[in-house]
């Protein structure tokens, strides 16, 4: 794994790649067995490829060499009057890579590719129990906002506006 950002590399990828499947298997693995027992069940569930499509959305893959060690969806969804929206989805890194800034490089790639999209806003949800997760997301200037979907997962919604 590399020692800094520099040495990871991020690639927009089809959603129905190989190495995604892996990555999000992993991801609903971890979720499901870390999810807060207080909260229920954590509910299995991947935002179908097209949604993480051109123009409807992308995908992305952080590469450390040719291991494939994070990634990020990205989905338009339903605006909200005039504000063109997309969700980030699915943002995971395996393990050894955390601590890297493999997350923060997946989501420069993924509110660089909102904005040449269109969008006016980008939004996710999140889990509370995320610690590390929701500082990352409030470190990029994400607000908490009302809930805008009715994911049974999430505890905390987020917005940020695309400049």
């Amino acid at each position: 794994m590399p020692e800094d950002r520099s040495q990871v590399t991020v690639r927009t990828v089809p959603a129905d790649a190989p190495e995604v499947d892996d990555l999000l298997d992993r991801y609903l693995d971890e979720r499901a067995a870390s999810f807060p027992s207080a909260q229920g069940t954590y509910t299995r569930k991947r935002t179908p490829t097209p949604e993480l499509t051109p123009p409807d959305g992308v995908f992305v893959v952080a590469y450390a060499g040719d291991a494939a060690v994070g990634c990020g969806g990205l989905r338009r969804i339903a605006p909200d009057g005039d504000d063109v929206r997309f969700e980030v989805k699915h943002v995971f890194v395996r393990p050894e890579g955390r601590g890297r800034g493999v997350a923060t490089a997946v989501m420069d790639v993924l509110e660089q590719a909102a904005a040449d999209l269109g969008a006016t806003s980008i939004v996710l949800d999140t889990n509370d129990a995320l610690v590390a997760a929701g500082a990352m997301y409030r470190g990029r200037g994400y607000d908490r906002v009302p809930a805008f979907n009715d994911n049974p997962n999430a505890t905390a919604w987020y917005r940020k506006p695309v400049r």
